[in-house]
């Protein structure tokens, strides 16, 4: 009998140990770049990406279509 709780606790462990995201980057970090400029690369993408997506709102409706927000975002981003 004392095998089985033994056994039922080893596993309730395990079990808590590969459902937990903290314990399993231990042993498989994850990664998403594999080098500083993989990372720059990828980030100045999504900028110019959404550079685009709002310029093209602008080319299709003209300027008053964007919001107050997309207008300062478009700033922002024009300025890095």
């Amino acid at each position: 009998m004392a095998v089985i709780i033994i056994l039922l606790v080893v596993i309730l462990i395990g079990f808590f140990m590969f459902n937990n995201k903290s314990v399993k980057n231990i042993f498989q970090p994850e990664q998403k770049y594999y080098t500083i400029d993989d990372e720059f690369n990828a980030k100045r993408k999504e900028r110019q990406d959404e550079i685009d997506q709002l310029l093209s709102k602008i080319g299709k409706n003209g300027l008053d279509d964007l919001t107050e927000k997309e207008r300062k975002r478009l700033d922002e981003l024009s300025k890095k």
